[in-house]
């Protein structure tokens, strides 16, 4: 939530490439603080280190996908967005894999250090890229290194299409004053898409995936299969989210952002029902445990499908140049902070209410689904100023 909040500060002050790079000192302080925790013994190191990685987790997830949305030609925007959230899939399976007892589970000093292998990939290759183009020219008004970047992206110097849109959205913000949070409040051309990128982010949370995850084991074992089982099926559900991750990022620019959206939380407020249903019956049936597992890795599948890629860059794509970082901050930190009451609420009302806990997300699904329905624009292959245009145009109705 702290990374979060920061994001737009970082963003506009030192870039999008830059704050990435300038992330991974967070990383290198977090990393000496866990490695070092056993030998120290001082299990206080641990927290504090897990404090730094999570401010560098929140700024990760606001600044990446935002340079990422900034490079990205039109037509390849989704996908290229979506290979955020693809990494983000084939870490935590990586991590699930590591962390088992016969690899790395009973070393995690070890296993916890290996958080700077990402952090020293970046620092080698980053700096071989260019600073977003948008952000120099949009930003800083170098125009000189805005083409060069943008030529060196596209690997071509036939780049005079773009920077026209580019200077032409660049002079349109010098006749507005930079966007504040009031100003993003007040505005109502800026208000819809703020509403738009919040509510998408609450709905990817509050639609039980991080329960689902950080619980995953648990729920296998409370449908009756043995520890060993449960284990491996949540492996098989981190396989499966790779997978999909991977479809979504060919569809995206296929079926369209709200398309998937709807298609995967829809399937997702089904299956979940369905979850609820069969964990009651679990632990008289062996169909309904088997069901459990089942209907665990089609969700996966759903969210995988749409939800757990498109709010990530649907914020980039809603908001100019001048509104983006300080939209981005919001909407990363009402994300983490739901990440954050899931995580903490779901135990407490499971060991209360046991399996109705779930009822919960099958209305927050349902809710979602009406939204995105009513709501939603669709943004495939539309340009930043016919994003803005229609939304100055909901405005006035």
């Amino acid at each position: 939530m702290i990374g979060g909040a920061l994001t737009g500060t970082i963003a506009d002050r030192f870039g999008r490439k830059g704050g990435l790079l300038l992330n991974n000192i967070l990383v290198v302080i977090a990393v000496i603080l866990e490695a070092s925790a056993k030998s120290a013994g001082y299990y206080e190191m641990i927290a504090v280190g897990r404090f730094f990685i999570g401010i560098n987790s929140g700024l990760n997830a606001g600044l990446a996908p935002m340079y990422l949305s900034e490079i990205s030609p039109i037509n390849l925007r989704g996908a290229v967005g979506t290979v955020y959230q693809l990494v983000i899939t084939i870490s935590i399976f990586i991590a699930q894999v590591l962390g088992l007892k016969s690899v790395l589970g009973m070393h995690w000093p070890t296993l916890l250090a290996m958080t700077a292998v990402p952090a020293l990939f970046q620092l080698v290759t980053l700096p071989l890229c260019p600073e977003s183009p948008k952000y120099l020219l949009l930003s800083r008004g170098k125009e000189l290194e805005a083409q060069r970047a943008l030529t060196w992206l596209r690997g071509s110097v036939s780049v005079h299409e773009e920077m026209d849109e580019m200077r032409s959205e660049y002079e349109a913000l010098k006749l507005v004053p930079k966007v504040s949070l009031r100003e993003l409040i007040s505005n109502n051309a800026l208000r819809i898409p703020l509403i738009i990128s919040l509510t998408m982010m609450l709905a990817q949370q509050l639609s039980g995936i991080n329960a689902v995850v950080f619980f995953s084991t648990q729920i296998f074992t409370s449908a009756n299969l043995s520890l060993e089982n449960a284990t491996y099926a949540t492996l098989g559900m981190g396989a499966i989210n790779v997978f999909m991750t991977i479809i979504s990022l060919i569809l995206v620019e296929k079926a369209g952002r709200k398309t998937l959206l709807l298609v995967g939380f829809a399937g997702m407020t089904v299956d979940i029902t369905l979850l609820l249903f069969s964990l009651i019956y679990s632990a008289d049936s062996s169909f309904a445990r088997y069901m459990c597992v089942i209907l665990v890795l089609v969700y996966i599948i759903m969210f995988a499908s749409g939800p757990g890629s498109i709010p990530w860059f649907l914020v980039s794509e809603l908001f100019n140049q001048s509104a983006r970082p300080i939209a981005t901050s919001l909407a990363v930190t009402v994300n983490w902070g739901a990440n954050f009451l899931v995580g903490l609420g779901f135990p407490l009302i499971k060991d209360a209410i046991g399996p109705y806990v779930f009822i919960i997300f099958i209305v927050c699904l349902a809710l979602s689904v009406l939204f995105i329905y009513k709501k939603v624009p669709e943004t495939k292959n539309k340009t930043m100023e016919e994003i803005s245009s229609m939304f100055r145009q909901q405005s006035y109705q």
